[in-house]
Parts: structure tokens; C-alpha cells; sequence
């Protein structure tokens, strides 16, 4: 006996974002490429019906388009690939691309080295659209069942829309060593770490940022326009956003985190991201690097990623600010949660750089 099982564009809808892209590369339009100024406090708001507005108005364009055509039979194709595990339909991305992961906590250094992969492979990051080169896209988070949307199915679409995408953006790049080097700021792979390493392949590369959570949620709170009256948590920017979801997911009063402290809801964010770093198969990449944020720890890697890809390119300054002193309630509530995640981090053979963490920079 044999089942046919039929999916339309009806049920799996291409995403907004992947329209977008497509849409600009197709008229050679200005696109947003924000994403490498980290020194801006620009709050970065979520704005999904935004997006969905703006791709409804120009999908007939794109559709109509050969490229466009091409790119979205590519990501169904790929879509497909993963999700019936036909692995062959992935093996010109592996043989072709070699992926630069940077995963890490927002706000934790990743996009200063992302910027300079991108300088050291000869490409203006100002000319990087956010959905190739920042951590909004693919979207994979604790997992989520709901009216007309599965979290797994979703993650697995649009990780096939972005490899399109690469294979858009990243046609006329130069290869180093025989393959393109793609460099990916993937702040959310590490809630699904194996899925990642293994769609991307066993060669991928993945540098892990860290920073105490107290200079994080500073810089977090700062990006957002300062800490909220009463030291509540709200929501007012993405990194929140994702705070809030990942205390929901494990097990806090979505109706009372408004009446929370701000760090509490932070903290329990930051250890959480740590474990799922550690323990959903990241940890499992043969060509893994740790750097804990700070001046010369982060320049210091930058200037070997450039190295390594034979590009002199020169290495920013990156500025830190001294913020240590400014919550020392913080930093006492804080210890407990930083030595749960490096024991956690040893169970699974990964060494978690205490003494470097705890300057809190």
C-alpha cells in the first residue's frame, strides 16, 4: 500500500524575509544592512507584520521573476531534502560552502568578528544583507506547537531559504582553499546545535562568544533604552523578546514576567542560552573556538580568522566600556548561575573559561 502525502505554497508559505531578499536582489535595491553597527543604541524592534506587509506587496514581482523562481524551487528543494532526509540534495552545499558560525548570547561580540570575516573575504559588511549576515535568520528557538505553525518545520524552512539565499549572494564570491567561506552570526543555533552542524556539514566552523551576564544585560538594557522604571522587565527590542520566550519556555508565568526584576529575567535567559550551548550538539564541532569577550581577546581572533583566510585586512578597534561597578548586587546574584553553566559545560568535555569570564567586561 502507498500513501501520497501533498503540500502546497498554501501550507508552507515562503517567508517574508526570503521575499525581501529576493526583491532586492532582483531590482538591485538598497537593502538594510544595520547589522554590522554595533556601537548605535538603535533599539531593533520586532515588526513581523511589517515584513509580511512589505514582501505581500512585491511576491508577484518576485514570483514573475526567473531568479526569483530559481531560488524558491531551490529552498522547496532543500526543504524537502531535510525533511525526507535525502542528503544528496545537500551535498553541493556542503562540497561548495564552508560555514564561519559565530554563536553567543546577543551583545556578546559576535558581530565584530562576523564584520571582519566578511572584510577578510573581500566584502564591504555595509554591502551584507542582515538576513545573510546577523542572527535574525533562520529562526530556531525552543520549540513551539501552535495553530498553523510547528517550530521544527519552520526552523527547517527557513534554514533551506537562507542556503538559497547564499547561493544568491555568495555566486561571484572567491573561494579560499576550494570552497566559499560563508560567515554566519547564528546566535540561535545553539538551540539546535546538531540540526545546524549537520545540515551545514562536518567542516563548519564554530566560534563561541562569552560574556558575564551582568555586562550583558547592561549593554542589553542600554540597547534598549535603558533599564525600565522600577528595574521591571519589558519587552522593547528583540533581545528581550527572546529573553522573554526562553524564561516562558522554561517554566516561568508568561502573565507575571512584567512584575519581574529585570536581571532575574535576564539571568535565567543567559544561563538557559548556556546550557542549550553546551548541550544540543554544538559541542560536537571538530573545529571549535572559545573567546570571551574583551579588547584584546577579540581583536586577537579577529586578526587570526583574517590571517587564516590570507587577507590583510585591518582590525578595528573594538571598545569596551567598564561597567563593573555599576550593579554589585548583580554581580553577587549572578556567581551562582556562571559556575552552574561551567560545571554543565564540563559534564559534556567543554572548558568553560571562568577566570576570563569573571572580569566582566
Amino acid at each position: 500500500m502507498g500513501v501520497e502525502i501533498k503540500f502546497t505554497d498554501r501550507d508552507l508559505p515562503v517567508s517574508p524575509g526570503f521575499i525581501e531578499f529576493l526583491h532586492h536582489q532582483i531590482d538591485d535595491r538598497a537593502v538594510d544592512t544595520s547589522w554590522h553597527d554595533q556601537l548605535s543604541e538603535t533599539l531593533v524592534p520586532a515588526e513581523f507584520e511589517k515584513r509580511v506587509k512589505r514582501a505581500e506587496a512585491v511576491a508577484d514581482r518576485v514570483l514573475r521573476h526567473p531568479l526569483g523562481q530559481k531560488a524558491i524551487y531551490r529552498a522547496y528543494e532543500l526543504f524537502t531534502a531535510m525533511l525526507l532526509g535525502t542528503l544528496d540534495k545537500l551535498e553541493s552545499v556542503r562540497e561548495r560552502y564552508r560555514f564561519i558560525c559565530i554563536v553567543g548570547c546577543p551583545r556578546h561580540g559576535g558581530t565584530f568578528l562576523t564584520k571582519h570575516l566578511f572584510s577578510a573575504l573581500g566584502v564591504d559588511p555595509a554591502a551584507v544583507p542582515n538576513m545573510i549576515a546577523h542572527d535574525g535568520f533562520p529562526d530556531a528557538a525552543p520549540f513551539r506547537l501552535a495553530p498553523r505553525h510547528n517550530g521544527y518545520t519552520a526552523m527547517m524552512q527557513q534554514t533551506a531559504e537562507y542556503l538559497a539565499m547564499v547561493e544568491v549572494f555568495f555566486a561571484n564570491t572567491r573561494p579560499v582553499g576550494g570552497r566559499v567561506v560563508v560567515p554566519k552570526k547564528a546566535t540561535k543555533a545553539a538551540y539546535h546545535g546538531a540540526f545546524f552542524l549537520n545540515v551545514w556539514g562536518p567542516d563548519t566552523e564554530v566560534i563561541i562568544t562569552l560574556r558575564h551576564p551582568v555586562a550583558a544585560c547592561i549593554s542589553t538594557y542600554e540597547k534598549s533604552t535603558g533599564l525600565p522604571a522600577g528595574g521591571r522587565f519589558t519587552v522593547r527590542g528583540n533581545i528581550e523578546e527572546w529573553a522573554q520566550r526562553d524564561n516562558v519556555a522554561t517554566g516561568a508565568d508568561a502573565g507575571r514576567i512584567g512584575e519581574r526584576d529585570y536581571f532575574d529575567v535576564y539571568l535565567r535567559y543567559w544561563e538557559q542560552y548556556h546550557y542549550n550551548l553546551a548541550l544540543t550538539g554544538l559541542s560536537a564541532a571538530r573545529n571549535r573556538t572559545v573567546v570571551v569577550y574583551g579588547r584584546e581577546r577579540l581583536m586577537a581572533c579577529a586578526r587570526g580568522l583574517c590571517e587564516r583566510l590570507e587577507s590583510p585586512v585591518a582590525i578595528d578597534d573594538f571598545r569596551v566600556f567598564d561597567r563593573r561597578d555599576r550593579h554589585p548586587d548583580w554581580n553577587r546574584r549572578a556567581e551562582p548561575a556562571v559556575r552552574r553553566v561551567a560545571e554543565a559545560w564540563k559534564t559534556v568535555g567543554l572548558d568553560f573559561p571562568m577566570a576570563e569570564v569573571m572580569e566582566a567586561w
